[in-house]
């Protein structure tokens, strides 16, 4: 008998006692601004990197430090001369349609990747792959890239140099493989929702443009069981304000950024909810070297790089912990000492000074300024980092340059058309080692968007991709680092830290260097 009940249960059943199914556990992540691409060979923005990551897997992937760790592939074996590695693909590694995961799958992604046809902008990352660079510039078939499945299970990668940052190279979305059916039969085509066939922890269900992209657990995944969310969602939010309403309301569970305007009191009133660490990633100005007046005035490119207070711009403009850019390659990047802009240490009236008589040099003066426009994308932060970077040139040199604000797409599609005279970009580091940024300014590297061509850097560079002595290498690197330095084709600002905040309902959280969180590692409470 139940006392206090005033209705018979006769007639009960099972299921009528039972308790009601649980909710589906769906992770809601502010992303930033929107995805250029999922395509794995074409997409070359950090949001799409993100995403990428929860619907492909590479040879490897990051452990929660960022250290290289197994992906699909299980284990590898390196030659005696480091120029050979040999991976082992897990067995039971499936598409999302059931298919298994092959070695032939990653013949083909990175055959795709060097591709002319393809036109990656990511193709020279792999150029320490053999022929990489011949097949890249047309003058040999992508079929002699040095990568060859044994079998089903065996991968051979072989390089024309040792590359130490090898392992971490092969876990960039970049690097992932294609499902060759689904490729055939869509073109490029082959990554929309219904097409796409993922390897990852989740599939890509829907894409909204300019909204949101919606993935659902994908149980072929071979590591499935570890897995405890049923889907992300990912909401694209250019504004950071917006994107922070949103966490305050309920709506996204982790935010890609923080607003800095109000860090202080996000800091005082979150908590342990806001997370906050290093990042290898540097934002900067860059010259279109392409064009004049950049290409042919180095002074005046040093002039309008010394004139910038960079300790004033972090303290009092980016205000959330970010390190004033003094070189182009962060600091912790691994096994590397970063170099230094030679005036770094100089006070600023001496710095002024000089880039004064640096800018009449190259023949401005108050009756005839030098004019231009810096084209940035949308957002809070960008516009302040503008007005004061362009208040310091009008300040000390009389220089009227303009900013001007683009929606992302707009600006990569100005920088891309050569419309950009100065332009707003950042680079974070695909894999860590001081070469990831080193090679951003190559001279044929698709992503070098300044168009920097600098002779005893690539040479230097060059020489590094074939050193096998790592201090050797590393002293190529910081050769290298000081040429471009000198040279000034892009001009170094801050370097960045992570900043999320994430929900006390947010269970296995960790944060790294390469601002790299898998979601499939993450669990939410109900």
């Amino acid at each position: 008998m139940v006392a206090g009940c005033g209705r018979k249960l006769t007639g009960a059943t099972a299921a009528d006692s039972a308790p009601p199914p649980p909710a589906a556990k769906i992770l809601v992540r502010g992303l930033g601004p929107e995805p250029d691409s999922l395509d794995p060979q074409k997409a070359r923005n950090f949001e799409s990197a993100t995403v990428q990551r929860d619907i492909f897997e590479c040879l490897t992937t990051l452990d929660q430090a960022a250290a290289p760790a197994a992906g699909v592939a299980e284990s590898w074996a390196t030659s005696p001369d480091g120029k050979t590695y040999t991976f082992t693909l897990r067995a039971n590694a499936r598409w999302s349609n059931g298919d298994p995961v092959v070695a032939e799958d990653f013949v083909v992604g990175l055959r795709r990747l060097v591709d002319p046809a393809t036109a990656s902008q990511y193709a020279q990352v792999v150029d320490i792959i053999v022929n990489a660079p011949d097949i890249i510039a047309g003058r040999k078939p992508k079929e002699s890239l040095g990568v060859t499945a044994l079998d089903d299970r065996n991968l051979v990668v072989r390089l024309s140099n040792p590359a130490p940052y090898l392992l971490g190279l092969v876990s960039h979305p970049s690097t992932c493989p294609v499902h060759r059916a689904t490729l055939e039969k869509h073109g490029a085509s082959f990554v929309k929702p219904g097409n796409l066939v993922a390897n990852g922890a989740f599939t890509l269900v829907r894409w909204q443009q300019g909204a949101e992209l919606a993935l659902k657990r994908n149980p072929s995944y071979w590591n499935d069981a570890a897995t405890r969310l049923d889907g992300v969602r990912y909401i694209d939010t250019a504004d950071t304000d917006t994107e922070f309403k949103r966490y305050q309301s309920g709506e996204l569970h982790m935010t890609a950024v923080v607003p800095r305007g109000q860090f202080d009191d996000i800091k005082r009133d979150y908590g342990e909810q806001l997370k906050i660490g290093p990042q290898l990633g540097t934002y900067f100005y860059g010259f279109s070297m392409d064009r004049e007046p950049y290409k042919s005035k180095p002074g005046l490119r040093r002039a309008l790089s010394m004139v910038i207070d960079r300790e004033r711009l972090v303290r009092q403009v980016t205000r959330v912990g970010e390190l004033a850019a003094n070189s182009w390659v962060p600091p912790g990047t691994f096994n590397y000492q970063t170099q230094s802009l030679d005036y770094a240490s100089q006070p600023m009236p001496a710095r002024i000074e000089e880039a004064r008589r640096l800018y009449a040099a190259a023949g401005y003066s108050a009756a005839k300024p030098f004019k231009a426009t810096l084209l940035y994308n949308s957002a809070e932060i960008h516009t302040r980092v503008a007005l004061a970077v362009t208040s310091m040139w009008k300040e000390a040199l009389g220089a009227e340059v303009t900013p001007v604000v683009r929606e992302m797409k707009a600006l990569q599609a100005d920088i891309d058309e050569r419309k950009a005279e100065i332009f707003r970009l950042a680079w974070i580091g695909d894999y860590n080692d001081a070469y990831t940024f080193l090679q951003y300014l190559k001279s044929d590297f698709g992503i070098n968007l300044a168009k920097y061509q600098g002779a005893e850097y690539d040479r230097l560079l060059t020489s590094a991709a074939q050193e096998a002595d790592p201090d050797r290498r590393r002293e190529l690197l910081q050769g290298a680092e000081r040429v471009m330095l000198a040279d000034h084709p892009v001009i170094p600002l801050y370097f960045y830290v992570n900043k999320h905040l994430v929900s006390p309902r947010v269970r296995g959280w960790y944060d790294n260097v390469m601002n790299v969180t898998y979601s499939k590692d993450l669990d939410l409470l109900p």
